[in-house]
């Protein structure tokens, strides 16, 4: 399984960065789209053509995690259809919000697709099972497993610490979190912070930290030039010897590899 960053910003997008997406591989080739946040279609360009999309999956649906995907239906439904076999796009997310969930489908582009919150949904050659995080709006964690690798990524979309994440996260080969928030901020109704983030990837035993959702400009009194280094710092100050590394446009990651 491959993972590559398309979009890392926390909120809104920032100079030449895009919001929150992520391009998940299958050992097999298969395409999945995690989350579509503001730039997501022209930063997945450039890995990819947005056709080639096998499927979506949405934690949930504040914009800066699907404010690309009304452009991508578009994409599918005007892209001269001389130059391509048409095909529609499911769309995974939760249906709590039934507005927001019926966007997902437009009929000969997209179909929106519930998935099994309580249960496992299989896209492809991914298992994924969810639990609710806490956020202002109903979101979900995914845990994703390749059935073929027995690789497992866990990404958290935006949530504040609550107890449980640790052990849905346990052992993952790659833990993908929302940090937000520098140390000294814990318990937020929103999203973890730099201390939570490493503690719960030290307490769920995990093999590598990346670092995403993060924010575009520092707080008052952290240094503006390096303040993500700091934040993946003060991250690694509480992960222990697990790997902490910052989510970047086309950085990718190869969880097969050593």
């Amino acid at each position: 399984m491959k993972l590559t960053t398309l979009g890392c910003w926390g909120a809104y997008p920032y100079q030449d960065g895009g919001t929150t997406s992520y391009l998940v591989t299958g050992h097999d080739g298969f395409q999945l789209l995690m989350d579509a946040g503001s730039r997501a279609v022209t930063e997945l360009e450039k890995e990819i053509s947005p056709l080639d999309l096998d499927a979506v999956i949405i934690s949930h649906y504040h914009p800066d995690h699907v404010a690309d995907l009304g452009v991508l239906r578009h994409y599918f439904q005007l892209y001269p259809k001389h130059l391509w076999e048409p095909k529609v796009l499911p769309i995974y997310g939760h249906d709590e919000d039934s507005y927001e969930f019926a966007k997902l489908t437009m009929a000969g582009v997209s179909r929106g697709q519930a998935y099994d919150v309580a249960g496992t949904q299989q896209i492809g050659p991914f298992d994924i099972s969810f639990i609710k995080t806490v956020h202002p709006v109903p979101c979900y964690a995914f845990r994703i497993l390749e059935r073929e690798t027995d690789q497992v990524l866990v990404f958290t979309g935006d949530t504040g610490y609550f107890d449980g994440l640790a052990d849905f996260a346990k052992e993952a080969d790659l833990f993908l979190a929302d940090v937000y928030l520098y140390e000294g901020n814990e318990n937020h109704p929103a999203h973890l912070t730099s201390k939570e983030a490493g503690q719960i990837a030290q307490e769920a035993a995990v093999k590598k930290l990346v670092l995403t959702h993060v924010p575009p400009l520092p707080p008052q009194g952290i240094d503006s030039d390096h303040h993500l280094e700091i934040l993946r710092e003060q991250t690694q100050g509480y992960a222990g010897a697990i790997p902490v590394e910052l989510a970047q446009p086309h950085k990718s990651w190869n969880l097969g590899a050593n």
